[in-house]
C-alpha cells in the first residue's frame, strides 16, 4: 500500500474521543459523554463505576482552540486519573480502604510527589547543566543539555519503577487498555481473543505524550531563556525556574497538537517523532492476561452503554489513549 493511500485512509476514518488509563487492578475508559472504571476485587468480582462527563471544551469554545485544548485536556486527565485511582484502590485493596482516612497525610503525600517531580525533572537537570557545563548563557545549548538530563532521568525513573511487582501489574493493565482501544478502532467485534491480537504500544499513549512534552520543552524554554537575556541581560537557575514552571501547561498544549498531527501523518519526520514514545512503551506497557483484557472490555462497554452496538463495526481513530 502506498504512503499516499495509507494517509488518505487514515484521514477518512472518523475521529472519536476514546481512551483511558490503567488503575489499580483495573482500567478506566473514557468515551464521549462519560467514563467508566472497571476494577477486579480480591475475590475476582469486577466492580464498575460509571460517571457522565462533559469536558471543558464542550462547555466553552475558547478551550477548543489549538494549544488551549491540550492544556484543558491535561488538567481534566489528571483530575479524572486521581479520582479513579483512589476508587480503584478502595476496591482492589479493601483492607487498606477500611482504615481511617487521614486527609492531612494524603495532602502531604501529594505535595511530596509534586516536589519530587519538580526536583527530579526540573531542578536537577538545570542544576547539573549549570554546574557541569559552561553553557549557562547559551539558551539553546543550555536547554538541549538540560533536556538530555531530563529525558535520561525520565527513562531511568520508568525503568526503576517497572521493576516493582505492583507497577508491573499496572503496566499489564495499561497494555490491556491499549489492546482494547485498538480492537475498538479496528471495527472488529470487541472480544478478548481479538484484542489480544493487537500491540500494546499505541501512538497516542500518555507515555508518548510525555516524551513529546520533554522535546517541546527544549524549544519553548530556549525561546523563554533568550527573551529573559534580551530584556534583563543575565540569567540563572532561579530565574529559569520562575519562568519555566508556569509555562509547563503551555508546553503540554503544544505537545498535544504535535501528537495529534504525528499520529495521523506518515511522512518521515513524524514517523521518527513517534518512535521514541513507542520504544518507551516497551517499559510502560506489558502483555496483559486475558482476565485483564476482560476488565478493560468491561470498562469500555459500560462507558458506552447502549450506544456501543451502534459504534462498533466502523473503523475509527481514537483521539485520546492513555
Amino acid at each position: 500500500m502506498s504512503i499516499f493511500k495509507t494517509i488518505l485512509l487514515s484521514i477518512m476514518k472518523p475521529t472519536i474521543l476514546v481512551g483511558g488509563q490503567a488503575v489499580i487492578e483495573g482500567v478506566m475508559m473514557r468515551v464521549p459523554g462519560a467514563y467508566a472504571t472497571a476494577v477486579r476485587d480480591p475475590n475476582g468480582k469486577i466492580h464498575v463505576d460509571k460517571k457522565k462527563y462533559s469536558s471543558i471544551g464542550e462547555r466553552s469554545a475558547l478551550w477548543r482552540k489549538p494549544i488551549l485544548r491540550g492544556m484543558a485536556g491535561l488538567y481534566e486527565s489528571m483530575k479524572m486519573g486521581m479520582e479513579t485511582l483512589q476508587w480503584s484502590a478502595d476496591i482492589a485493596m479493601p483492607t487498606e480502604s477500611n482504615k481511617p482516612k487521614n486527609k492531612f497525610a494524603d495532602l502531604l503525600s501529594s505535595l511530596f510527589a509534586i516536589v519530587l517531580a519538580i526536583s527530579l525533572f526540573m531542578i536537577a537537570p538545570m542544576w547539573l547543566t549549570t554546574n557541569l557545563l559552561d553553557v549557562e548563557k547559551e539558551a539553546v545549548l543550555f536547554n538541549i543539555a538540560s533536556g538530555f538530563f531530563r529525558i535520561t532521568f525520565f527513562i531511568i525513573y520508568l525503568f526503576l519503577i517497572s521493576r516493582m511487582n505492583d507497577v508491573k501489574r499496572l503496566f499489564q493493565y495499561h497494555g490491556a487498555e491499549h489492546r482494547v482501544v485498538y480492537n475498538f478502532e479496528s471495527g472488529k467485534k470487541i472480544s478478548i481473543i481479538n484484542a489480544q491480537n493487537f500491540p500494546t504500544q499505541h501512538p497516542r499513549c500518555g507515555t508518548s505524550f510525555m516524551f513529546i512534552v520533554l522535546l517541546s520543552a527544549i524549544i519553548v524554554f530556549s525561546i523563554i531563556d533568550s527573551m529573559i537575556m534580551i530584556f534583563t541581560g543575565h540569567i540563572n537557575l532561579i530565574s529559569r525556574l520562575l519562568f519555566h514552571l508556569p509555562m509547563i501547561p503551555f508546553v503540554a498544549g503544544i505537545s498535544y497538537e504535535l501528537i495529534k498531527i504525528s499520529s495521523r501523518n506518515e511522512n518521515l519526520f513524524f514517523r521518527i517523532l513517534r518512535k521514541p514514545g513507542l520504544w518507551l512503551q516497551n517499559i510502560t506497557t506489558k502483555k496483559p492476561e486475558d482476565e485483564m483484557v476482560e476488565v478493560a472490555i468491561t470498562a469500555l462497554e459500560k462507558a458506552f452503554g447502549k450506544k456501543l452496538d451502534s459504534m462498533t463495526g466502523k473503523q475509527y481513530v481514537a483521539e485520546a489513549v492513555g
